[in-house]
């Protein structure tokens, strides 16, 4: 049960992040940086919107292992 408490921790963090918090984030640190080549700025842009969501998977798996923790068979 906890693996499963987990599992859905980490895609409800994950499908939160991807809605309202990796895009506005990855375009926030794309603009203030320089680029020579606008596929520099799309790989960039893609690289921490992808970081943004793999850093809330873990977060909610963390969290769903926590509370699941309290449920211990």
């Amino acid at each position: 049960m906890r693996y499963l408490i987990s599992m859905v921790g980490a895609m409800a963090f994950a499908l939160i992040a991807t809605i309202f918090l990796s895009g506005p984030l990855a375009t926030w640190v794309v603009s203030g940086m320089t680029f020579d080549n606008p596929d520099d700025v799309a790989n960039m842009h893609a690289l921490i919107f992808m970081t943004g969501n793999f850093v809330a998977l873990i977060l909610g798996w963390m969290v769903g292992w926590v509370v699941a923790s309290r449920y211990r068979d």
